[in-house]
């Protein structure tokens, strides 16, 4: 069956996989700090339990337990303006009085009005994970995103009100903290030295059932989905349901080695398959948002997949193909100027290795370059031509070098914005915009926007609110191409764009 990525927010169609298991709910109504996190930041090595010999799991619950939280999540109601399709026969019979009796509408062009409209306010539950007892907190991304009020709830009922440290939507990872001392901080195991047929613990809120264990075995390790960039999960049989986002799944010893995130299947609830994303992966992403505030993300440059999917693919046109193994990853595209391409990687090639350890599949590349930065150096086994190379490659950015990236703040354009007043709108024919109202020195200057301008899109995003600005900034920032393409109207009506370079 074909796998669907969905948020578990409508009950709509048949899902697949479902995404962002988070229970919603009614939608009407410093250094100290670095070292103690650092401390609960170091991995455990995590005994196995003695081959044939009962598995006690009392004593991993009790353990674990304290430090997963529940988290509510609530985003207040919003007004904002839709496009709705006209009825042509609408002006014989609305309401003659337009606004007087209903809600307020603004003729739009192309057959089309635009309307205002209330959001209802959206709360949902998820679960998370204390890992340091200074109040940080690792949760998914989907749990935490766009939410104008975070409420953690520890096992003891105190509530605590979070704020977001940072998040990442590639690994679906989010850190967030709450200002409390001497918390429960769980321990954090090796990803890597789990075993298949393992037994674990899934802890959560599932389904608005606090403080939630569940138990099953390790089924997979570096499990590839398609419903997030960059994947390498742990897959279990343990019971993981809606609500149970962010939790914590754990070994034999009450240590961490993973974050749940994902089920799959048909009906929206537990049929036999969870998946967590592996603590390997969660450290490097923490790590990355305490010190830069960004995930440093590493690229070779390549795109394929596994040998065996390209190989049976090949069958079914009918071809023959001989890669000199079954293993491994095969290089389909090689980007340019990447490293892979400085390396001299070619279509073709099936990577086997990485700096001496197997690659068998996708995941498993995955999960070694998550835990790397751009600059760092791996060494890549590969074969072309069926023969066996060696090459030391350095990993690049995004950007395709080996700076560090940084999420660029609003103090980088140099200007200070204002929503559009009621009167510019009907003076301009506009619905909404932003104001230049001063200009500085810094990005905007240099591009030569002046003050006055009414910035109406940015990147083809529609600019309602300062919010919205901020947020394309520091997405852009971080992307391929680092660069703002400005459109909007001078004071006289005039139309005009600019191009903002917020790289160096």
């Amino acid at each position: 069956m074909k796998k669907i990525a969905s948020y578990l927010v409508p009950a709509t169609s048949i899902v697949a996989v479902v995404f962002a298991v988070a229970a919603f709910g009614n939608t009407h109504a410093a250094t100290n700090s670095q070292a103690q996190s650092s401390e609960r930041m170091q991995m455990f090595e995590a005994p196995a339990t003695p081959a044939g010999q009962p598995v006690d799991l009392t004593y991993a619950a009790e353990k674990a337990l304290p430090s997963v939280v529940h988290i509510k999540y609530v985003q207040n109601s919003k007004v904002q303006t839709v496009e709705v399709q006209s009825d042509p026969f609408e002006d014989f019979f609305s309401d003659p009085f337009g606004g007087f009796f209903g809600t307020p509408r603004q003729r739009g062009q192309g057959g089309t009005q635009k309307r205002q409209v209330q959001t209802p306010k959206r709360t949902a539950t998820g679960s998370g994970v204390i890992i340091s007892s200074d109040g940080y907190i690792v949760t998914n991304n989907h749990v935490v995103e766009g939410a104008d009020e975070l409420t953690v709830t520890l096992t003891d009922n105190k509530e605590y009100s979070a704020r977001i440290i940072g998040n990442d939507k590639t690994t679906d990872l989010a850190l967030i903290k709450i200002d409390g001392k001497n918390l429960p901080a769980i321990d954090i195991a090796n990803s890597d030295n789990v075993k298949i047929g393992e037994w674990v613990l899934a802890i959560g809120n599932p389904l608005g059932l606090n403080n939630t264990v569940t138990a099953g075995i390790i089924s997979a390790k570096a499990r590839t989905l398609g419903a997030n960039g960059v994947e390498s999960f742990i897959q279990t049989d343990a019971a993981i349901n809606a609500g149970n986002s962010g939790g914590a799944l754990v070994n034999t010893n009450g240590q961490l080695i993973g974050i749940n995130a994902m089920l799959y299947s048909q009906t929206g609830s537990y049929s036999g398959y969870g998946f967590a994303i592996p603590t390997a992966m969660m450290n490097k992403v923490v790590s990355d948002l305490k010190q830069y505030g960004t995930v440093q993300r590493a690229m070779i440059g390549i795109q394929g997949g596994d040998v065996k999917s390209y190989v049976d693919a090949q069958k079914e046109e009918g071809k023959e193909v001989d890669l000199g193994t079954m293993e491994g990853i095969y290089i389909d595209k090689v980007v340019e100027e990447s490293a892979a391409e400085e390396a001299g990687l070619e279509k073709g090639d099936v990577i086997v290795e990485v700096d001496g350890q197997k690659v068998k599949k996708f995941g498993d590349l995955s999960g070694m370059i998550a835990q790397k930065r751009p600059g760092d150096k791996i060494t890549l086994t590969y074969l072309h031509n069926k023969k066996k190379h060696t090459k030391t490659v350095t990993l690049r950015n995004e950007q395709g070098n080996t700076k560090i990236v940084k999420n660029a703040d609003m103090d980088i354009l140099g200007a200070d914005f204002r929503e559009v007043s009621k009167q510019q709108k009907e003076q301009l024919d506009i619905q909404y915009g932003l104001e230049v109202i001063k200009v500085s020195s810094g990005k905007m200057k240099d591009a030569g926007i002046p003050k006055g301008f009414i910035i109406r899109q940015v990147n083809d995003v529609p600019m309602k609110s300062l919010d919205d600005i901020s947020k394309i900034v520091k997405e852009t920032s971080t992307s391929k191409e680092p660069v703002l393409i400005i459109k909007g109207v001078y004071p006289t009506g005039k139309k005009g764009y600019f191009v903002v370079q917020l790289s160096e």
